[in-house]
């Protein structure tokens, strides 16, 4: 039995095994996508394999660019071509300007791209995936991080080294690329020369302030936007060697005290109460004692401020009363702190006024500036507000989103931000305040009011309701028209896309008869149709002006209703928007229907002359007669209408009647037949419209009722027309 259960025991141990080694082979990771990567901008190639560095521990593909390089030369070789075609993911940070097509039998793809801003560009790469991969492992995609670099310099070429303690100074910076230049706006602090850096009209330019006296050394230490790769062991870095530079700092001939609060704003409180204010010590300052602020150095300048001396701090400063009366820039002059009308010192700070705003403008999206305040929802405008001190304003507008915008304009005098306004806003006014406080300015939230195309707007006079903008041209209609009903369909006026508001129109209805004689004229004004509930703004479009329901001809007519007209009447309508309720040209549609008709009767006498007559019989009866003297026709006749023209006839008419011949005899034989025929004629009339004398043809057969025998007849007439 022990040996039976070893037996068995080995085939199983072997199987287990092989399920093992298996399960580990199925979890081995996939091979990579790319065999190889390389990059070429202008004439320089970089690859994956030789010219990767590790960026923020990350394995990178880094090129060098210039600027205005933007466009780059893509190939790629995946490890195993039989595994499916190669696709390049799209991405918001370059254009494929190529589709990723394969070479040699799909061993390597080429690509042209184009990088938008590589200047600006951050987290850039490249996203590959197969629908396969050797191994038969699932497809997965493999990204390559690429790191633009770019080689900058900086240099500092002062023509005058010479300072002045307290003294703003500025210069300006020369780099290859100004751009890449990192700014940093804020002043350092606690240095013997302190600076900023910023950039005015792309130009870079140093402020430097120097602190103490002597020979100092400024050191600037500037940082690039894009990193670039140091020369001996390729690491990336985004820190610029320093820069030195030693200036001479001379002392001021007053002595510059420098206070802890740069702003100072000229209110009710600032100017009765005072604010407190830490100062330099002069060392020869007098405590509780009131010295005057001026802006000028000379005797008799204008107050600006008075400075109250309290208590003298630890730390060698004073702790002082300011009262200002007047406002002040630092960009403007010094202040001067006098003593009996001589000054002692000098320091300088900026005094403003509260802010103010004074004026509001809007901009709605490709327009001007509008001293209105309106604004519609679901648009984006820009507002700008004019005023005073506004830089250190904190405006909130109210239930909007204000949205970044390079191109903002920012000043004291002015600030432009871009708004938002929501689509499901339910204010009619968005409130403006600063730090929380109203600046009493608001936007009005106004619904839009934009002429839509009058295809919302439907008409039936005996048919199937159609939009009034297919009705181009004359309609003629053969039949009665009971009513001319006109109806609505307000859920296409407003889209989730486009908005467009009330609609008002006006209707201009007039009937004219055959000849174009008015019979009757009707305005409709402000007609007002609001749309549905599908539109995102219904709740706000509630308005008992709104048409409920269709609007029939016949309730606006009283002279003669549309089933009371004459033939080939007429019924113009002219459905357009108000031009009054819009500030942009609306749309006109014009409808004209004719009460058509194919035949006409009536009852015709005319005067045949010369008629050709064969009667019918034995004998001599059977010759033509000699031509008929003038006679008397009196027909029931038929006319034709042209159905492709408006009250036209055909030149030809059948009819049915008497005709009495040679009821006028002009020959000289007395001996002439007279008699009267019940005949069916047809007649040939000319064409023209306006003959007032006419010769028309007749052809017919009848039956002689003196004689009492059929007979043809064939033979001109004479047609007067009155």
């Amino acid at each position: 039995m022990s040996r039976f259960r070893a037996g068995q025991l080995l085939p199983a141990l072997l199987l287990v095994l092989s399920l093992c080694l298996n399960a580990r082979a199925q979890q081995a990771p996939a091979p990579p996508l790319l065999r190889e990567l390389s990059l070429r901008l202008d004439t320089t190639s970089f690859y994956l394999s030789r010219n990767t560095v590790l960026a923020q521990e990350e394995p990178h593909l880094y090129f060098t660019y210039r600027p205005g390089d933007d466009a780059a030369e893509l190939r790629v070789a995946p490890t195993d071509p039989t595994a499916g075609p190669l696709q390049l993911q799209r991405s918001a940070d370059f254009t494929l300007l190529d589709s990723l097509t394969p070479v040699d039998g799909g061993r390597y793809y080429r690509a042209k791209l184009r990088f938008r801003s590589l200047a600006d560009a951050r987290f850039l790469s490249l996203t590959f995936q197969q629908p396969a991969v050797a191994g038969g492992f699932a497809p997965r995609p493999q990204v390559v991080k690429l790191l633009p670099v770019t080689s900058t310099t900086l240099e500092l070429r002062p023509a005058d080294t010479e300072l002045f303690v307290g003294e703003e100074k500025v210069f300006e910076l020369t780099s290859n690329n100004s751009k890449n230049i990192r700014l940093s706006p804020e002043w350092t602090r606690g240095q013997d020369i302190d600076y900023r850096l910023d950039r005015e009209k792309g130009t870079l330019r140093l402020h430097v302030l120097p602190n103490n006296t002597g020979s100092r050394v400024l050191t600037l230490r500037p940082q690039t936007e894009q990193p670039f790769l140091t020369d001996r062991n390729r690491r990336v870095t985004y820190a610029l060697p320093p820069l030195r530079q030693e200036f001479n700092v001379k002392s001021s001939r007053l002595r510059f005290l420098s206070v802890d609060k740069k702003e100072v704003t000229l209110d009710e409180e600032s100017r009765r109460k005072g604010v407190e204010l830490i100062l330099d010590n002069g060392r020869s300052f007098n405590l509780k004692r009131t010295y005057r602020i001026e802006d000028q150095e000379e005797a008799g300048g204008a107050l600006i401020a008075e400075l109250f001396t309290r208590q003298y701090l630890t730390n060698d400063r004073v702790l002082c009363w300011l009262r200002v009366y007047n406002t002040h820039r630092q960009a403007d002059s010094y202040l001067y702190i006098k003593e009996n009308d001589q000054a002692k010192y000098i320091t300088n700070f900026n005094i403003s006024p509260p802010t103010a705003i004074t004026g509001l403008s809007v901009r709605h999206r490709g327009g001007d500036w509008t001293s209105t305040n309106t604004v519609n929802p679901g648009e984006t405008v820009d507002v700008r507000l004019e005023g005073v001190a506004l830089l250190r304003g904190r405006f909130h507008f109210e239930d909007v989103r204000v949205v970044p915008s390079d191109s903002s304009v920012r000043s004291d005098a002015a600030v432009v931000y871009r708004v938002q306004v929501p689509v499901g806003i339910d204010k009619k006014r968005i409130a403006i305040d600063n730090a929380g406080q109203s600046t009493g300015f608001a936007l009005a939230v106004r619904e839009f009011q934009k002429p839509h195309p009058l295809d919302f707007v439907g008409v039936t006079f005996g048919e199937a309701v159609r939009p009034i903008t297919r009705l181009n041209g004359p309609i003629l209609y053969d039949r009665t028209i009971r009513d001319v009903v006109f109806s609505f369909n307000p859920g296409t006026i407003d889209s989730p896309e486009q908005l467009y508001g009330k609609q008002y129109l006006t209707f201009e209805i007039r009937t004219q008869n055959a000849k174009g004689d008015l019979i009757e004229m009707r305005t409709i004004d402000n007609v007002v149709i609001c749309p549905d509930g599908k539109s995102v703004r219904a709740p706000f479009y509630q308005d008992k002006q709104c048409q409920v329901g269709n609007i029939s001809l016949n309730n606006l007519l009283s002279a003669r209703k549309s089933y009371d007209l004459d033939d080939w009447s007429k019924i113009i309508i002219t459905v357009k928007h108000t031009q009054a309720q819009y500030q942009e040209p609306g749309f006109t549609q014009r409808l004209e229907l004719v009460l058509q008709r194919r035949v006409k009767f009536d009852i015709d006498i005319s005067f045949p002359a010369g008629l050709l007559t064969k009667q019918l019989g034995g004998g001599e009866a059977n010759n033509y007669t000699a031509f008929s003297g003038i006679s008397l026709a009196t027909l029931a006749q038929l006319s034709f209408y042209n159905p492709n023209k408006i009250n036209k006839l055909r030149p030809y008419k059948v009819g049915a009647g008497f005709v009495a011949l040679n009821a006028f005899n002009l020959s000289s034989n007395a001996n002439a037949s007279r008699d009267l025929g019940l005949v069916v004629l047809g007649s040939v009339y000319p064409t023209r419209s306006d003959a007032k004398l006419t010769f028309p043809l007749y052809l017919g057969a009848g039956y002689l009722v003196n004689k009492g025998q059929m007979f043809f007849l064939f033979g001109p007439g004479i047609g007067v027309r009155l």
